[in-house]
């Protein structure tokens, strides 16, 4: 079973961070970080609409260029706002990465930031339509995020050719694993909350959980 760094490790260091994928990767073999685009056009690794919760500014991240986004500060840190490109160059080649993307129209961009790159990557989304383009853009792997409305998310998964899926971890069941691993997916389930439902999980046999604290998972990075 896969463990992922939910944005990092936040337990150890700001979510979405260099720092915290530098905290992240001597202990879990996977990460994943959320894609958006800036005022000036770059990805930035940034899971908010705004900068008002995580920062010390406040407004959309779609307003505000790069150069005004690395002015600010994470978290209580001196971490700042990194690109996508940014994080890649820090992370090993040996690191799993799933990149989230938060809107649409970043398939193209996407594709360019990381077409050199030695990392396995999954790119996963809510937005149908943001798997859909990366899709036509690339022959990167796609996963379905969602909540609810299981055998709907099902569908549409199989219609867009999905590698996985990324349910949450409340609507699995040993049956529902089974039942997604039988239709070709792969589970890997976010963001799983203690120790002892990463084991039931690990019965169940899904194949990555996606966790905010490495401790929470026996596997360690070889």
């Amino acid at each position: 079973m896969r463990a992922f760094a939910h944005r990092g490790c936040p337990v150890l260091a700001p979510e979405n961070t260099l720092a915290a994928f530098r905290a992240a990767t001597p202990r879990l073999p996977c990460v994943e970080l959320d894609v958006r685009r800036c005022g000036s056009g770059e990805l930035v690794v940034f899971h908010d609409e705004t900068v008002d919760r995580m920062t010390d500014g406040s407004g959309a991240v779609a307003d505000a260029t790069l150069a005004e986004l690395q002015e600010l500060r994470v978290g209580d840190s001196d971490e700042s706002i990194p690109t996508l490109a940014a994080v890649f160059d820090a992370l090993p080649d040996s690191t799993f990465v799933n990149v989230e993307l938060k809107e649409s129209g970043l398939a193209t961009d996407l594709a360019a930031v990381v077409a050199d790159v030695s990392n396995e990557v999954l790119v996963s989304s809510f937005e149908a339509d943001a798997l859909r383009e990366v899709r036509e853009a690339s022959a990167l792997s796609v996963a379905y995020l969602f909540a609810d409305d299981w055998a709907d998310s099902l569908a549409t998964a199989a219609e867009l050719d999905c590698a996985a899926i990324h349910p949450h971890y409340e609507l699995l069941s040993a049956a529902r694993v089974e039942e997604a691993q039988g239709a070709g997916f792969d589970v890997n389930t976010w963001t799983v909350p203690d120790r002892e439902t990463v084991e039931r999980l690990r019965e169940w046999g899904v194949d990555g959980v996606i966790v905010d604290d490495p401790a929470l998972v026996a596997e360690q990075k070889s």
